[in-house]
C-alpha cells in the first residue's frame, strides 16, 4: 500500500495560477512608497489625465504644509485627446475652485513628460525668483516612485517626499480609467523603472524578484499596451 506522501510525489500537484488582480495589486503596492507628508517649502504636482491628483495637491496646500503650489504638465499624449488646454491649466482650475488664492498658484504649461515636469518646473522657479530646498511631490499612486526617482536624478539637492490621491488598488478605477487601463499603465511604470536609469532618467531602485515576476506573468496575459519595444522610446 502506498504512502499519502508517495502517491502524491507521483503526481504533479499544480497550485493555482495568481489572478491578475492579485498580480496588479503586487505591484501597486511596490510602486506606491507610502512616504509621510511633511512640511516643504513647495508643493510640486505633475500633470496627468487623473484630475483627483490636482485635488489631493489643494488639499494640502489648504492644509498648511506647504506656502506654494506648482502645476507642471502640458497636453500629453493622453491629456492632448480630452481637453483643449494644458494639464497645469485644467489642475490650477481645480485647485481655484477649492480656494486656493490665485497669487499662490505657479503653472508650468510646456512639459510632455515626468521628466520635463521637475526640469520645467525648476526652470520656472529660477525665472520667477524663486528658491525651494524642500517639495511635497503629487502624483498618481501607482507613479510614486517613479516620480520619486526622476526628481532625486533631476533635482538631487532637494528634500522631497511623495504623496499621491489616498487610494487603493481597488479603489482606483473610474467610469474614465478602466481596471485593465490601470494595470496596463502600472505594468509600463514598472518597465521604466528598471530601463530609465541606465538612460539617465531616474536613479536605481531595487525591484523586488516578485514584483518582477508579476510584470512577466501580466505581460504575458497580453497587459503590454503601455511597455517599451525595440522600436519605441
Amino acid at each position: 500500500m502506498k504512502s499519502l506522501n508517495s502517491s502524491l510525489s507521483e503526481k504533479q500537484i499544480k497550485m493555482p495560477e495568481p489572478s491578475v488582480d492579485d498580480l496588479a495589486e503586487r505591484i501597486w503596492n511596490y510602486l506606491k512608497v507610502n512616504h509621510r507628508v511633511e512640511k516643504a517649502d513647495c508643493i510640486l504636482v505633475l500633470g496627468s489625465h487623473d484630475t483627483r491628483v490636482a485635488e489631493r495637491g489643494a488639499e494640502l496646500f489648504l492644509q498648511g504644509w506647504a506656502p506654494w503650489l506648482i502645476f507642471s504638465g502640458g497636453r500629453g499624449s493622453i491629456t492632448q485627446k480630452l481637453w483643449d488646454r494644458s494639464e497645469a491649466e485644467v489642475f490650477a482650475e481645480i485647485a481655484l475652485r477649492m480656494g486656493v488664492p490665485a497669487e499662490r498658484i505657479l503653472m508650468e504649461t510646456e512639459s510632455a513628460n515626468t521628466g520635463e515636469n521637475i526640469r520645467f518646473a525648476r526652470k520656472l522657479l529660477k525665472d520667477e525668483g524663486l528658491s525651494f530646498n524642500s517639495f511635497l511631490l503629487v502624483q498618481k499612486p501607482y507613479m510614486e516612485r517613479r516620480a520619486y526617482a526622476t526628481f532625486r536624478k533631476q533635482w538631487p539637492k532637494c528634500k522631497v517626499a511623495v504623496t499621491s490621491p489616498r487610494l487603493s488598488y481597488a479603489g482606483y478605477p473610474t467610469k474614465s480609467i478602466s481596471r485593465d487601463q490601470l494595470i496596463n499603465f502600472m505594468v509600463g511604470d514598472l518597465q521604466r523603472i528598471r530601463l530609465y536609469p541606465k538612460r539617465g532618467f531616474q536613479i536605481e531602485q531595487t525591484i523586488p524578484t516578485e514584483v518582477w515576476d508579476a510584470y512577466s506573468q501580466l505581460v504575458g496575459r497580453g497587459y503590454s499596451q503601455r511597455i517599451i519595444t525595440s522600436t519605441r522610446t
